[in-house]
């Protein structure tokens, strides 16, 4: 496997072998991913790369880091601030430009369900609230039919949609206390993979 050439740091040279690794799977896994959320494979593929880097990263690191033009970095770090998942920070005194990965978890998930619900949700709620009282007046099976499918696409969407604004307005995000719940997963993670590398050695005692 090809190991990314430019370490978290921004330093030049190579990563521990195991950071390297893990990174350059978690590169091709979002690359895949990404199409599934919305998201082009190059943006997906720089947002896993800036994952690994504590500090964030210039153009030049990222392009070395993917082998990836000037072009496609500028326009998959575009797409990432317009998500709200990657902030463009530039250090007083400094013309250089720092691409780093937003670490707030709820500002990142708001972002995502705000991103989706503006490119997906309204506009379909805004179609099927215009076509609906067009067909009210037409008399055809085809009509009625039409309309009622409609309308059961407005009851699902837009309960969907009115789940998203509260969860947008703080109320859901508030109650779900997000950093508690992540932290009890994180431990429960923890404690299951003990559980595994203990019952792993006890297996190889016992052989």
């Amino acid at each position: 496997m090809t190991r990314l050439a430019t370490r978290p740091d921004g330093q030049s040279g190579y990563a521990d072998p195991a950071t390297a690794d893990v990174r350059a799977e978690l590169v091709q896994l979002w690359s895949r991913l990404g199409q599934f959320w919305g998201i082009p494979a190059g943006t997906a593929r720089v947002y896993a790369w800036l994952l690994g880097c504590p500090r964030g990263a210039g153009s030049d690191e990222i392009m070395a880091g993917l082998t990836m033009s000037r072009g496609a970095v500028s326009m998959a770090c575009k797409e990432l601030r317009d998500w709200g998942l990657v902030v463009a920070v530039q250090d007083p005194g400094q013309r250089r430009v720092r691409h780093a990965v937003q670490d707030d978890l709820a500002a990142v998930v708001r972002s995502i369900v705000e991103t989706r619900k503006r490119r997906e949700w309204d506009p379909i709620l805004a179609g099927v609230r215009d076509w609906i009282p067009r067909l009210e007046s037409a008399s055809s099976e085809e009509a009625a039919v039409l309309r009622e499918r409609l309308e059961s696409i407005e009851a699902c969407v837009g309960m969907a949609d009115a789940m998203a604004q509260r969860f947008l307005e703080g109320g859901m995000l508030s109650g779900l206390g997000l950093r508690t719940l992540t932290a009890a997963a994180r431990a429960g993670t923890r404690r299951r993979r003990n559980t595994h590398d203990q019952s792993t050695a006890s297996g190889r005692k016992a052989t």
